[in-house]
């Protein structure tokens, strides 16, 4: 771990791709093992175990701490004087264990052990793994040991510069490795394929997650046609539900998240369409709560989400569909390199039936074509449009200009700044995230709608830190109270119900639009505006027929 460390440690402390990309790659060549390689990526991508593992480790922050604290037998002040001056968990814990361990070195393969001893522990009992390796370590490793444990390594390294390490380390085509990386969706395992030159034998595998196609955003029609460089594209109306691949083949079906963890025992009801199934699939698609036939809001599938058990009474009261936009692979033939509208003949060839629907697509050549069509799905209380060019391949994990994403904000509204608190990584030592509200004029009270952290410059951001330090009412260490007198205007897409706000609202993907400087707080919107927009939006008028979702 204290070689892990030190080039950890190097590599964050230059800001030049190409030095990082060259440490790490001297470092992974360096590795005599392939058990050490495959462990040595992961975690240099701020990962405790592979995505092919499906594992979490369930150790909160809260945890963390309290051991860390009680390991150092540092007052309060202390810590938080060395948090103040991190704000990195990671950095935090190596500074405040200096000099109060035994200073040993362990090997990755411990690391791993402890993890899964950590993962394997329940409760409050998965502190002692944690504890034991922290207290033999060096503070160097442990700086990092934490780091890789809280999933933050933040020395300036992407996913991408560790796929470019691995092409340095082993004389490999950049692009064959992001290759290997997309299907395999394992840093670790693409590491050891790639020191092994296993590049034909690397294809799509059922059960094996594949990472999600992504889509660039563009604001105009316009735009999306420019930048598209076709004379026809489809669209498909952007459904406000989650993201779900779903894998069968015989008695087996698996389903996993955007974030490849898998959510199979969330939508037993898919499982169960899913062994129907005449032809073993990978389908990528939507989950959307509906009842009655008609697509509901997505504060209700909320109730779905996270579920280790579904049952009866919750399956009847929020069921759900999956609706089908993409087919990577049938009866064993992988299909990412067929053009689109191949793949969407397949799809259409398996005629399946509901809870599985196919996502309604449209043709369109103009701009005025694109405008229409998205007027439509916004007063279906859709957030968008999904363009995409049908002749082109499914590339996983990649977001280039073959699928687009159509969205405009809902609308913006003034509101008031009610919290602060201090950024990390690149904004550590800033006030740059800011909890707002409207007002609620049946009690004359601000309450609170979202929080925003984008949308201002580096420069804005300080020079609203100096203020909101003088405005600050109380200081809760990472978060500051400050009086509501500054106010901003944001954009945002959607509007949800919400249990954490008294307002009972709260704005999706909210983004600053500027800081409005000539409005004073008694001018900014209403709780009643918020409401307007989400009825007008999100209500039952918003409750999307079948048939305008799907063509089955």
């Amino acid at each position: 771990m204290l070689e892990f460390s030190r080039v950890g440690a190097e590599v964050g402390a230059t800001t030049a791709t190409l030095q990082k990309t060259r440490t790490l790659g001297a470092y992974f060549r360096a590795l005599d093992s392939d058990d050490d390689l495959r462990l040595a990526a992961i975690f240099m991508s701020g990962r405790a175990f592979g995505p092919a593992k499906r594992q979490t480790l369930g150790l909160g922050w809260r945890q963390i701490n309290k051991t860390v604290t009680t390991l150092s037998g540092r007052t309060e002040e202390e810590l938080g004087e060395i948090w103040r001056k991190h704000s990195d968990l990671g950095d935090w814990a190596g500074e405040a264990l200096e000099g109060r361990t035994e200073g040993k070195d362990v090997s990755l393969e411990a690391l791993a052990a402890t993890l899964e001893e950590i993962r394997a522990a329940r409760g409050s009992a998965k502190a002692a793994p944690l504890e034991k390796l922290l207290n033999r370590i060096d503070a160097k490793a442990a700086r990092f040991v934490v780091k890789v444990i809280s999933g933050e390594m933040r020395i300036g390294l992407s996913e991408g510069l560790v796929e470019a390490a691995v092409a340095e380390a082993f004389e490999v085509p950049i692009t064959q490795v992001k290759r290997v990386h997309l299907i395999t969706g394992d840093i670790g395992e693409t590491a050891v394929r790639c020191r092994h030159r296993q590049f034909e034998t690397t294809t799509v595998t059922l059960f094996q997650p594949v990472r999600f196609m992504l889509a660039s955003p563009v604001e105009t029609a316009q735009e999306a046609l420019e930048r598209m460089g076709t004379a026809k594209v489809w669209t498909e109306e952007k459904y406000d539900g989650v993201r779900c691949q779903l894998h069968h083949a015989g008695d087996r079906v698996e389903l996993f998240s955007r974030d490849l963890k898998e959510t199979t025992a969330a939508f037993p009801e898919l499982t169960e369409a899913a062994l129907g199934l005449d032809h073993e699939v990978l389908f990528d698609g939507e989950v959307l709560a509906h009842r009655d036939g008609k697509v509901l809001r997505f504060f209700e599938l909320q109730h779905r989400l996270g579920r280790k058990v579904v049952d009866g009474a919750l399956r009847k009261e929020v069921p759900v569909a999956l609706v089908i936009f993409d087919l990577l692979s049938l009866d064993g033939r992988a299909l990412l390199d067929e053009p689109l509208q191949e793949r969407r003949r397949l799809l259409e060839s398996l005629e399946v039936r509901h809870p599985f629907l196919l996502a309604r697509v449209e043709e369109a050549s103009t701009a005025g074509d694109l405008d229409r069509i998205f007027a439509d799905t916004r007063e279906r209380g859709n957030e968008g449009l999904m363009v995409k060019d049908p002749l082109s391949p499914y590339t996983p994990g990649r977001r280039g200009l073959a699928w687009l994403k159509l969205k405009r904000p809902l609308a913006t509204l003034d509101v008031a700044v009610t919290a602060v608190e201090w950024g990390h990584g690149k904004r550590k030592g800033v006030l740059s995230d800011y909890t707002f509200a409207v007002l609620d004029t049946g009690s004359g009270r601000l309450v609170n709608v979202g929080k925003a952290y984008s949308g201002l410059t580096d420069a804005e951001i300080a020079t609203m830190t100096r203020k909101f330090l003088d405005l600050t009412v109380e200081d809760l260490g990472h978060v500051r109270i400050v009086k509501p007198v500054v106010v901003l205007e944001v954009a945002f897409d959607s509007i949800q119900h919400s249990g954490r706000h008294k307002s009972g609202y709260a704005l999706r993907f909210p983004r600053i639009v500027g800081i409005r400087h000539d409005k004073p707080v008694e001018e900014i919107d209403t709780l009643e505006r918020v409401a307007a927009l989400y009825d007008r939006y999100f209500g039952e008028k918003a409750e999307i027929p079948l048939s305008e979702v799907a063509e089955t």
